[in-house]
């Protein structure tokens, strides 16, 4: 009985957390406000998360936890590039709640050393979560992609849906038809360009592709 009291309170604090982001924005909204909103005293908030950033990393726990069954349709398609736009379409509408609060977050998340990174040490499991789809819409979908390029190209991907995602984030468009738009048009041509990336001739592009994966990283 404890044990699940403990974790309703957990998530009451976390709801709360979720609605002053999305009402005042992040860098806005302070521990105390968010123990007042879930209505617990200051020391307790803090005795579940350590800081605002906690918050968000469970927030990432929680998508990470959401998104596979919300997924597994988009998995389902036979062609590829049929796979990266379900895929897209899936992430856009999970995150459409949060788009304002996570656009708060991007001043954060922007610093390589915040644990809110999406390169960062603690983001890890949704990142491996994210290259997991990936890994698995190239290799159900039989495409064919060349030995040196092949173990990189889930990475590759993740980095695309990584832009897709913040162009999203600050498009002010209706209904972000825009971002909608540019999957659209940048999925067929993400995918023509993996195709054509077996021709020999192009092996020097796949080169400087695998050195600009390896520079991101550093």
């Amino acid at each position: 009985m404890r044990q699940q009291r403990s974790a309703e309170t957990r998530v009451k604090i976390l709801e709360a957390a979720l609605d002053l982001f999305r009402e005042r924005g992040f860098p806005e909204s302070t521990m105390r406000e968010i123990a007042a909103r879930s209505g617990v005293a200051t020391g307790l908030a803090y005795y579940y998360f350590a800081s605002k950033d906690a918050i968000v990393l469970e927030y990432y726990q929680r998508a990470l936890e959401d998104l596979g069954p919300l997924l597994e349709p988009a998995q389902q398609h036979k062609k590829v590039e049929d796979r990266l736009n379900a895929i897209l379409e899936a992430k856009f509408q999970y995150f459409e709640p949060n788009r304002r609060f996570l656009g708060a977050l991007m001043s954060n998340a922007a610093d390589p050393a915040s644990p809110l990174s999406p390169f960062s040490e603690p983001s890890r499991p949704i990142r491996e979560f994210d290259f997991a789809q990936f890994q698995r819409a190239l290799d159900e979908t039989g495409v064919s992609i060349p030995k040196d390029l092949a173990p990189h190209m889930a990475k590759i991907l993740w980095m695309y849906q990584m832009g897709i995602l913040l162009f999203w984030i600050y498009d002010r468009s209706e209904n972000q038809s825009r971002s909608r738009q540019l999957v659209k048009r940048s999925v067929g041509m993400v995918v023509s360009l993996l195709k054509l990336s077996n021709l020999p001739l192009l092996k020097p592009a796949r080169k400087t592709v695998l050195d600009l994966v390896a520079i991101l990283e550093g």
